[in-house]
């Protein structure tokens, strides 16, 4: 099982391995009251891709197509995710608003499409 969350919801015992998986700390989160097993800076989209994307649900299709290029190009990044998730519950942290049109929401499409996972 891969959850969703935003770094500004409590944790909680069901999250299972927290992950946070942006390349900025989220504002006006301090570090200590984030509980994480690891932040993946490099399973975030690239900056250029990012600015790019503008949290725009109009970009989203198109968004996912690149981001998942990319993601394909640095494989060996998303090992930690897929490995905790054989584990366990694993919950990807991010930290947009909109709880649709996301980095996370395709990153766990993509682990998803990765197979393997229960």
């Amino acid at each position: 099982m891969i959850a969703l969350k935003r770094a500004y919801d409590a944790a909680e015992a069901s999250d299972g391995a927290r992950f946070l998986v942006e390349r900025l700390w989220p504002r006006g989160v301090r570090k200590a009251d984030l509980p994480l097993d690891g932040w993946l800076k490099d399973v975030a989209p690239s900056p250029e891709l990012r600015r790019w994307f503008g949290h725009d649900p109009r970009r989203w299709e198109e968004f996912r197509r690149r981001y998942f290029a990319e993601l394909r190009k640095h494989a060996k990044a998303v090992e930690p995710l897929l490995a905790a998730a054989r584990s366990g519950p694993t919950t990807l942290v991010y930290s947009a608003r909109d709880t649709k049109h996301n980095a996370a929401v395709a990153l766990r499409d993509h682990l998803l499409a990765c197979g393997g996972l229960p």
